[in-house]
């Protein structure tokens, strides 16, 4: 195990009726001056935003409203984010939403207090070093921003999408209701299923040995969210799957199943091309990518595939060689996706081959992963494997 630092300062209040202590936590946390950053219509008309602004009143907490977040949040809104932070001299962010609520909110926390342009910290181009508090309220299992320290953000000029992480990311609360998740739509639901897997897979492909515990660790949340899912993708209603996914969405991305390993990332770093240039949710582009990786890097440790095959999806050896063991679990992978109504192939994303180079390009830093070291050629290897399926 290799040495690390973990810090989870997040407060999180789970259950039924949470929605309902938001103004008191935001201020425990400081807050006086709330800017409230939601996504669509489905927190409006749910009566979701109306619950927690009369909470934000109730707890005598003044805030303003900033609506409109998409999938694969922009730039454009962190940047009247920031305006309205500065000119209306707010001191906290409360989102209210998923992952790209709760993003947009720390990229705004991020530039408030910066002279210059917050995608400088996204970039590469300057450390953050401060940045507002902010807090959550939780209505899609996925993303797992809810108790994570990065954030992802779409800037509009160049279609450039770039994640940040830092311990200033890490939100002071987040409330935690399943009953929030009971009216997404299946196919939101089953790209976060998807995402928490990718999270923890990324994480469980390592080079670094003697790592059991974690190992475990990352194979129980597995099992749990691939008992949870189908469940909770034929029951809307289901308290208990739902509570399952959303409590593992922020165990898979929190680092717990991260820590003392070396991680890969090399699918989400492709992936997030697919969705800046197709504009497909996250989870769908990883639906795709993460199989095409690892038909391209098993062979590179076929024991751990092995593992991965037996362990998590339940695969008999039936007198077959390691390869054919380490192909079934991939399949059996790619089987559970398409049981969620993820797509399959880069076509099924709205990609086309001839997109490859373009999408190698725009790679950060012109190459990905640890588990496998991927350049340019080998990146479009694996795009072309997804291109076939």
């Amino acid at each position: 195990m290799l040495n690390f630092e973990f810090c989870s300062p997040t407060k999180f209040v789970f259950g039924r009726g949470t929605q309902q202590q938001a103004g008191r936590l935001v201020r425990e946390a400081g807050g006086t001056r709330a800017l409230v950053v939601y996504g669509g219509g489905s927190v409006v008309r749910s009566g979701l935003l109306a619950q927690v602004l009369a909470s934000l009143d109730e707890a005598g907490v003044a805030h303003v409203e900033l609506g409109g977040v998409r999938p694969n949040p922009r730039s454009g809104l962190v940047y009247e984010g920031i305006r309205l932070c500065r000119e209306n001299q707010l001191d906290f962010l409360l989102a209210v939403g998923g992952g790209s609520s709760i993003d947009t909110a720390k990229a705004i926390a991020d530039g408030v207090p910066y002279d210059g342009d917050f995608w400088d910290f996204y970039c590469g181009k300057a450390k953050l070093t401060r940045a507002l508090p902010h807090g959550c309220v939780l209505t899609i299992p996925a993303a797992g921003s809810e108790g994570s320290n990065s954030s992802v953000i779409t800037h509009e000029d160049g279609d450039l999408k770039r994640g940040l992480s830092s311990e200033l990311h890490r939100p002071r609360f987040a409330i935690m209701n399943p009953e929030l998740t009971f009216t997404l739509p299946r196919y939101q639901l089953a790209c976060g299923i998807t995402d928490m897997m990718a999270h923890i897979m990324e994480r469980y492909f390592t080079n670094t040995p003697d790592v059991a515990l974690t190992d475990r660790m990352a194979e129980a949340l597995l099992l749990s969210i691939i008992e949870a899912a189908p469940r909770a993708m034929a029951d809307s209603t289901d308290y208990e799957s739902h509570a399952t996914l959303m409590w593992a969405g922020m165990l898979a991305h929190n680092n717990s199943v991260g820590v003392g390993r070396e991680q890969d990332w090399a699918s989400h770093h492709i992936g997030h091309e697919l969705s800046a240039r197709y504009d497909c949710a996250h989870g769908a582009s990883l639906a795709v990518i993460f199989p095409a990786w690892m038909k391209y890097t098993y062979t590179h440790d076929v024991a751990r595939f092995v593992r991965f095959a037996t362990v998590v999806w339940g695969v008999e050896r039936d007198g077959r060689s390691d390869e054919e063991v380490a192909l079934a679990g991939i399949a059996a992978m790619e089987a559970f996706f398409t049981s969620l109504g993820m797509p399959h192939t880069l076509a099924d994303v709205g990609g086309k081959e001839e997109d490859i180079p373009a999408l190698t390009a725009k790679v950060v830093n012109g190459k990905t992963g640890h588990f496998v070291e991927l350049l340019p050629p080998q990146i479009e290897d694996v795009l072309h494997i997804a291109a076939k399926g």
